[in-house]
């Protein structure tokens, strides 16, 4: 039978204990990089004990660490798992899955928080709220709502929105969110509002100090009257028909063959004008149908969502990858992991960074049924790319706690209208498809407003074509507790406050719709990567050991990487990362720097080679990098009179462990073996 001891640290330390036979003699312990400093202390005062060898211990993070644990029994799986929460009913199912039948959780300490300052500073005087601030994840500015934040109050903040506008309302928005409601976007939308009055009066009282000039306004030729009544008499009704159909091919083809028809019939200095009567009076029945008859270009309710349909693992060879397909708007989004080497340096107006999480969008001309080449990004790509980013950025996990590089590339196949937000739903699928541990499905919808005069109707879920012929854009993302992301445009002077609340509101309903169709392709996050994915571990080492395992020139990490055939990367504090899609590339690595960082036990037996032979002896490296000592008269039991007589250079060979001095020098002996 056996038996798993789950032991809460306040974070939490896992120990795990079975009476299968193992093939090691020590102790495997994986887990929370915040309990390794103190499970490492444990470890080593066990093994000084003297009856067993001090245990392994490897800094996985512990959401790593319970993958680990509960992936099964043997030599091959951690016998300890160190965690800063409490085991998960996931996490349980999965160790019950792999056979890992009992668990027990021991709560062995609490998360402390020690002041120290120096003696000639006043005394600190904190209260309980602020002890409390002090270690919260998110923490308000005050309570408050802040107009132009600094960077230090932004790092603190759950929301970080732009806002312009008019003096009537709201005309631009653009925000990244923690999963607020909707009650509190629309207050900060609105107090940005009132916020920015004070500026539009400052420029209006300077406009009124400037000298106005008058200018001519064009005016419209003699024809434009009749060639109106004309036009539309001819095609007002083919163009109702037109937008009757449902298909959007049939439907642009049949319009174009409409405004042909009109353009091959009218004078050269006419065409501009036809050209532009046409669009009008596409905009007034499409908009005319839609405002008195609520009825939508495709025959949908106003808060209807378009059909849905999620695939996952569409390329088999990538470390994730879904094909979410929304209506006639569909993107297929790869996701990739990484290791840090893959991280992305980011030079803009914040200071320079690296980022570990990069989101490409890319919208090829056949999206829409055009002929074109692909070229350089557009101010188009970049700009839905990043919404994207935005709305998936705050639901990802730590670096902390998931040690990847994470890349995701989303291919627009066919676009009939709000492929950001298509993006967004490809994305979270993707994420969760690749085992990437976010813990709730991000969704996304565009929603869109037709106005004329105090009339409106709010659409759900747009076409392209209610896009180009309506007054709003305004796209939501986020999860079924809150939002994450909000863009507004629109092409009238401003919306108000309640047409603002009416959209947020509507959409909510939408995007937990589509959210619900998302978790039945994938309600979570996959436990296990693709076989095709690096994996990473972490272990932890002496900082005074760092110039060990680097080597001069970087020689060591050179060999180490050459061959085990794995990524290695080394950071200042200590934690070595290791990555490999090879578990075996990973296991040869990690045996390679522990073998440089350890430190020798006299009276243990090694496996050395001889790399020097001097006339009093030989120099062997048993240990990584480490060489020893191995004096003539510890060759044989028999007198050795010429070293050469017994060893040669790169001849393999046992040592024995005889004494390490205080300067670290090694003793060994071939005769005591």
């Amino acid at each position: 039978m056996n038996r798993l001891v789950n032991i809460l640290l306040g974070f939490l330390l896992v120990l795990s204990f079975t009476t299968t036979s193992y093939s090691r003699d020590q102790i495997k312990i994986v887990g929370s990089s915040t309990v390794y400093p103190y499970a490492t202390v444990v470890a080593e005062k066990f093994g000084k004990g003297g009856k067993f060898k001090t245990p392994v211990i490897e800094s996985t993070g512990t959401g790593g660490g319970m993958k680990l644990f509960c992936a099964g029994v043997g030599a091959n799986h951690p016998d300890i798992t160190n965690a800063s929460r409490a085991i998960k009913t996931k996490e349980k199912a999965l160790c019950e899955k792999n056979g890992v039948a009992e668990i027990i959780e021991i709560v062995i300490g609490n998360d402390g928080l020690t002041l120290a300052h120096s003696l000639e500073a006043p005394s600190a005087d904190f209260n309980q709220e602020q002890l409390y601030l002090a270690l919260a994840e998110e923490v308000p500015v005050d309570g408050k709502l802040v107009a132009n934040p600094t960077i230090e109050e932004l790092e603190n903040s759950t929301l970080d929105l732009v806002v312009a506008g008019t003096e009537e309302g709201v005309l631009m928005v653009e925000s990244e969110a923690k999963e607020l409601p909707e009650s509190t976007m629309l207050e900060a939308v609105m107090f940005g509002h009132d916020f920015y009055q004070t500026f539009i009066k400052e420029i209006q009282a300077f406009a009124g100090k400037t000298e106005i000039k008058n200018f001519e306004v064009p005016t419209l030729p003699e024809f434009y009257e009749g060639l109106q009544k004309d036009i539309s008499s001819k095609i007002a009704d083919p163009i109702r028909e037109a937008y009757g159909l449902t298909d959007k091919q049939e439907r642009s083809q049949k319009l174009g063959e409409i405004r042909s028809s009109i353009i091959e019939n009218v004078e050269d200095d006419q065409v501009l004008s036809a050209t532009t009567i046409i669009k009008d009076i596409e905009k007034d029945v499409v908009r005319g149908d839609i405002i008195k008859n609520k009825s939508r270009i495709d025959g949908r309710k106003l808060d209807e969502v378009r059909k849905i349909t999620c695939e996952l693992d569409i390329l088999p060879r990538a470390h994730g990858s879904s094909l979410f397909t929304r209506g006639e708007t569909q993107a297929l989004v790869v996701m990739t992991l990484g290791t840090g080497d893959d991280e992305q340096m980011i030079d803009s107006l914040d200071p320079m960074h690296k980022q570990h999480f990069m989101l490409h969008y890319n919208f090829p001309p056949y999206s829409v049924g055009e002929v074109g080449r692909s070229g350089f990004t557009s101010r188009r790509e970049i700009g839905h790319g990043k919404l994207a980013w935005r709305a998936v950025n705050p639901m990802l996990p730590s670096k902390e706690d998931f040690p990847y590089t994470l890349r995701l590339v989303s291919e627009i196949t066919e676009s009939n209208g709000s492929s950001s937000m298509a993006t967004v739903c490809g994305s979270s699928l993707a994420l969760m498809s690749a085992g990437v541990p976010i813990k709730k499905h991000i969704g996304g919808i565009a929603m869109g407003l037709i106005k004329d005069g105090d009339d409106f109707v709010v659409l759900s879920d747009i076409l392209g074509d209610e896009d180009h012929l309506g007054d709003m854009d305004f796209k939501v993302a986020g999860t079924m507790d809150g939002i994450t992301s909000l863009q507004m445009d629109i092409k009238i002077t401003s919306i108000t406050k309640e047409i603002m609340e009416i959209a947020l509101n509507q959409a909510s309903g939408g995007r937990k719709h589509i959210i619900e169709v998302m978790s039945e392709a994938l309600p979570e996050a996959r436990t296990k990567f693709s076989k095709h994915a690096p994996q990473v571990i972490s272990i932890s080492i002496d900082k005074a050991k760092i110039k060990d395992v680097i080597g001069s020139g970087g020689k060591v990490i050179r060999n180490i990487v050459e061959v085990s055939g794995a990524k290695l990367e080394v950071n200042d504090d200590g934690i070595v990362k290791i990555a490999s899609s090879n578990e075996e590339s990973i296991n040869i690595a990690k045996q390679m720097v522990e073998d440089i960082v350890a430190e020798p036990e006299i009276g243990k037996i090694y496996n050395g080679k001889v790399v020097k032979i001097v006339e009093f002896g030989a120099f062997v490296n048993f240990m990584g990098a480490r060489d020893g000592l191995l004096h003539v008269s510890q060759i044989s039991q028999k007198r050795v009179e010429n070293v050469t007589d017994v060893l040669s250079e790169g001849q393999e060979v046992q040592v024995k462990v005889l004494d390490v001095d205080r300067a670290g020098k090694v003793k060994l002996s071939m005769k005591e073996v």
